[in-house]
């Protein structure tokens, strides 16, 4: 034993005898290997169908891996994981990382996409199971037919919701919405979209939507004072509603209120500066405040729009026919 080992022993030098053992001790890689192990061996057994024990250890890892071709893949094989395994809720987690690490990965996308569509499906059949006779249940069921085009069953849905409780929120906006949806609305079915449209704004007056339809429906029907108003009412309750600046702007371009037409369309360009509609209206309004070069310039930037929006149609229609499987 050496001089210094035996002070040490001895209890002299404490301090210096701590720094020595530390400069003596045998440099571990365990730290800078562990992680690199660690996800390996998450990887082996989720590829192997072990997910149950895969799952805490995919979690952990694909937010310390830095290399994005392997946090990508342990984010699918935990997505995989966790919804073959009855941990929904999970697949949240791995369904996070990825849609921020990979937001334009088509294998992403499509992992995502059946994700949601089973998560959604999940909640569906535990609505149903936990409260069958809830007015929620009727509305997932309008909800649904809705989307398969059954207007009068989704109508008839929402009149069941409106019997169990005729002062709930958004209900008589659907129905109406419903209402308006069908090929050619008759016009008794107008006048009914009309009325629930009302009666939702009376329950809640904070329903932009429910104001910008009833300004189209004014719109329709020539009536164009009370469809400024309900536009109006529309953009104050939802800054952002740039559909309801449009109609605002059009409306009163049509009613020949050229100037007061300007701010609203020019806030509409903002919001949806590729709409040729908007651009169109607005050289309308330009015109006719006797803004000439102002309006030559939305004017060519409407043909500009109008063209690149014609030209994305042809691509996207050219892309699903290549698509087609042959004959």
């Amino acid at each position: 034993m050496n001089r210094f080992l035996l002070l040490c022993f001895l209890g002299v030098a404490a301090s210096l005898c701590t720094f020595w053992a530390a400069a003596q001790a045998p440099k571990s890689t365990s730290g800078a290997a562990q992680p690199t192990a660690s996800y390996q061996h998450a990887i082996t057994l989720a590829e192997s169908g072990r997910c149950t024990e895969a799952l805490p250890l995919l979690k952990k890892s694909i937010r310390q891996v830095a290399d994005r071709d392997v946090k990508k893949h342990i984010g699918l094989l935990g997505l995989n994981c966790a919804m073959t395994h009855n941990a929904p809720y999970d697949a949240l987690d791995f369904l996070a990382v990825l849609e921020r690490e990979f937001p334009r990965d088509p294998e992403v996308l499509y992992a995502a996409a059946h994700a949601f569509s089973d998560l959604s499906l999940r909640a569906s059949q535990d609505l149903v199971r936990e409260a069958p006779f809830s007015y929620q249940v009727h509305e997932l069921n309008a909800e649904a037919l809705e989307t398969q085009g059954r207007w009068d069953e989704a109508a008839a849905e929402y009149r069941k919701i409106l019997d169990i409780n005729p002062m709930l929120p958004r209900i008589h906006a659907r129905l109406g919405q419903v209402l308006l949806s069908g090929p050619q609305p008759s016009a008794e079915a107008v006048a009914q979209a009309k009325k629930n449209f009302e009666d939702e704004l009376a329950i809640d007056p904070n329903n932009a939507t429910a104001e910008y339809v009833l300004g189209e429906l004014a719109k329709e029907a020539d009536d164009l004072s009370a469809a400024i108003q309900h536009y109006s009412r529309a953009t104050k309750l939802d800054v952002g509603f740039a559909e309801a600046y449009l109609g605002l702007g059009s409306a009163l371009v049509a009613s020949k209120r050229f100037d007061d037409a300007i701010p609203p369309l020019e806030r509409y360009e903002k919001l949806a500066p590729d709409s040729p509609s908007g651009h169109y209206q607005l050289a309308l309004a330009y015109a006719g405040a006797g803004r000439k070069e102002d309006a030559n310039r939305e004017a060519a930037l409407q043909r500009d729009t109008a063209k690149s929006l014609e030209q994305m149609k042809r691509r996207v229609a050219e892309g699903l026919e290549r698509q087609k499987p042959p004959q």
